[in-house]
């Protein structure tokens, strides 16, 4: 952090006044990041409104840097906390500190943190007359000009600070003697002595700022080793593909990674940049055999968020104190995939191992599986685990079977089974999961309306507004399990989320299965507020069923993921005309009450209790065959007539044989049904039976 300094005089004393400090928050290096001003007592941030590189050349210059190489908006590096001191700034390149600038006035603002401005500042460090990038006279920016270093105590230590700080691994010499040219003005530092350890050269001891009693002939320089390039990384002496010692290849070999401060952050990053999702343990002590040539990296220290290892913290490559008795290895978590669903979030469930895909056995599947399988997937939870090949049989190899899962695990490798390989299955016993809707609906006043929300990377976030209209809408609710949307809602108008904002700019054509498929701004990818959560209103799905034809039947809608049926106190014409029209009958409609439209009845008994039974379809009463008729079945139907359970399954038309249709057969309840239409059976009308075997019952007369 560096203050801006002006001197003053008064009553003939010269003085020193400090104000105005600002300091760069959330970068890789020194000069990049999330651009805060101290005012009134506390730091805030600066709005991105009119954010530019005029605007970005003030703040480097007054943070002590030559000028900006880029000026970023959209919390690029980070949304800060408290204060946004300075909205819609407006330089014009010359100022010499920020409030110098054209602003709205301290506090004066209409932004979040999400709009905080940040710059990248040129480095204060530079090369010149090299013949390579990496080579060449080294040069500091101080008080607004460039200079020299002499070299008296000029050594590798004090190279490998300025190489590191220009952003290559290490210095290769330790330049004197002018060897890149003599440079011209100012000679800046002299008798500089670095431990090695230090982030930049003026942290270095020296004799003061442009005290030297040196010539331009002395100048320093540097040659620093080449910016290497990671070809690869892989994984040696595994049982497995996503197990084994971690080689990278540097400098056109293989070499390993020596294992101090080697843990699971570490090894998440390696199992990443293998395309794993992330690590189930970090191994030490060469615990998959020791490996040969060269150790490139040593304490290494992630902080678990790195696209690849070199960017993790490390002395240097090359640079260890270590054998390869002390090789560090990784387990990744295998991934696993979903095959042949209707949706992307349910199908055969299928586990990468060994070089291939392969299968799971149904064999004491249940939803403690299913669960562990749907999160590590990036789900919330499973809404049913399947079995029978349900989705179809997969081919090659069953990995896992007698998979036994508490729930909590979390990957499914870390169930307890049988053994990877280890089965008595075939492919009709592919085991397979229904994982929870990635998408839910927050705050509406019925189910089918709220802000919607998507679950990814484990946790639940919102989309933003931009672009959101009534395409968009559809696809979210007919991802809920509605058939279309009725509205787009904008502006967080069922309220504010919190956390994560996963989706921008959504654009769909309508005819998408779900929102992910449309195209977006990238997940996390954002420049909203949650003043923009986006909100849907879905139809409510309506049908008519068992009626004679399309246009007539039993009202029922689907809610809270079930249909069911409206009762008739009240029910008339003009409540039909309404259901008519939303189903797209535009006349009008007859109300009917008292289930007239799969209503059961009793004929032919002694009691008003018992008889043969009928029901109501299409327009007439027929009969049930006795083909799988029995005691679950019948108490179905003595609950639906208004009794408590059944005293009595009777078959072969015991009550008297009934005329007409036979509307059922193969009727199977569980028993726990609450209508007999909603027992498995044949299908309507589709029998193999005469009246001779119509069936009967007789319930409790209670």
């Amino acid at each position: 952090m560096l203050f801006n300094c002006h001197l003053s005089v008064v009553k003939g004393v010269c003085i020193l006044l400090i104000w105005r400090p600002v300091r760069l928050v959330g970068g890789v290096r020194d000069q990049e990041g999330r651009i805060e001003i101290y005012l009134n007592g506390q730091w805030g941030t600066i709005c991105d409104d009119y954010w530019g590189k005029e605007d970005a050349d003030v703040a480097c210059r007054q943070l002590g840097y030559p000028s900006a190489e880029a000026a970023t908006s959209s919390a690029s590096y980070g949304q800060g906390t408290g204060q946004i001191w300075l909205d819609d700034v407006q330089c014009g390149g010359s100022e010499q500190d920020i409030l110098s600038c054209a602003n709205r006035g301290v506090g004066v603002h209409n932004c979040g943190h999400h709009e905080d401005a940040g710059v990248k500042c040129e480095s204060r460090l530079r090369l010149v007359d090299g013949t390579t990038d990496y080579e060449g006279r080294i040069e500091i920016f101080m008080n607004g000009t460039w200079g020299t270093i002499c070299d008296d105590s000029w050594d590798m230590a004090d190279a490998n600070v300025a190489c590191r700080q220009l952003g290559y691994p290490s210095a290769e010499a330790a330049n004197s003697s002018a060897s890149y040219g003599q440079g011209t003005g100012q000679i800046w530092l002299d008798d500089v002595v670095c431990s090695g350890s230090e982030e930049h050269i003026l942290a270095c001891g020296n004799r003061g700022v442009g005290e030297h009693n040196c010539g331009h002939y002395e100048d320093a320089g540097v040659r620093c080793a080449p910016p290497v390039r990671l070809v690869g990384v892989r994984l040696v002496g595994g049982i497995w593909d996503h197990e084994g010692r971690v080689e990278i290849y540097l400098n056109g070999a293989w070499g390993t990674i020596c294992d101090d401060h080697w843990d699971k952050e570490d090894a998440d990053v390696v199992c990443r940049q293998l395309g794993y999702s992330t690590s189930i343990t970090a191994v030490s002590s060469a615990g998959y055999g020791q490996g040969t040539g060269q150790i490139w990296l040593d304490d290494v220290q992630c902080g678990g968020s790195e696209h690849n290892v070199l960017s993790c913290a490390h002395p240097g490559v090359g640079v260890h104190n270590c054998g390869h008795g002390e090789d560090a290895g990784v387990k990744c978590i295998s991934p696993v995939r979903l095959v042949n669903g209707i949706t992307d979030y349910e199908g055969r469930i299928e586990i990468f191992l060994n070089g291939a895909w392969g299968t799971i056995c149904d064999d004491s599947w249940g939803k403690d599986e299913a669960d562990v399988a749907c999160r590590q997937l990036g789900y919330s939870a499973a809404v049913e685990a399947v079995s029978s090949a349900s989705y179809g049989e997969g081919t090659g190899e069953i990995w896992l079977d007698d998979v036994k899962c508490i729930g909590s695990e979390e990957h499914i490798l870390a169930c307890y089974n049988s053994g990877v390989g280890v089965h008595n299955c075939g492919h009709h016993e592919d085991a397979g999961v229904k994982c929870e809707f990635p998408v839910r609906l927050v705050d509406g006043t019925t189910d089918y309306e709220g802000r919607i929300e998507i679950f990814l990377n484990g946790a639940w976030g919102t989309i933003c507004d931009d672009s959101w209209g009534i395409d968009e809408a559809d696809v979210a609710c007919r991802q809920l399990g509605y058939s279309a949307a009725v509205e787009a809602v904008s502006s967080a108008s069922y309220g504010e989320g919190t956390g994560e904002i996963l989706l921008d700019d959504v654009q769909c054509i309508g005819s998408e299965e779900h929102i992910l498929a449309c195209h977006n701004s990238g997940v996390g990818v954002h420049n909203c507020g949650h003043s923009e959560d986006a909100g849907v209103k879905c139809e409510i799905p309506m049908r008519l069923v068992n009626g004679e034809g399309i246009y007539t039947g039993r009202v029922e809608l689907f809610m809270n993921g079930e249909w069911g049926t409206v009762d008739d106190d009240a029910w008339d014409d003009t409540d039909a005309s309404v259901v008519c029209r939303e189903l797209g009958f535009p006349y009008g409609g007859t109300a009917y009450r008292s289930a007239h439209f799969g209503q059961v009845r009793l004929v032919g008994g002694t009691t008003y209790y018992e008889g043969r039974i009928e029901i109501f379809m299409n327009g007439a009463w027929g009969t049930i065959c006795d083909d799988s008729w029995g005691m679950d079945d019948a108490n179905v139907a003595c609950r639906l007539l208004g009794y408590t359970a059944a005293e009595a399954a009777n078959s072969s038309a015991s009550y008297g044989e009934g005329n007409g249709n036979i509307w059922l057969d193969d009727v199977q309840c569980i028993g726990s049904e609450e209508h007999i239409l909603a027992c498995h059976n044949s299908g309507v009308g589709v029998h193999n039976c005469g009246h001779h075997e119509d069936a009967g019952v007789k319930c409790e007369s209670s």
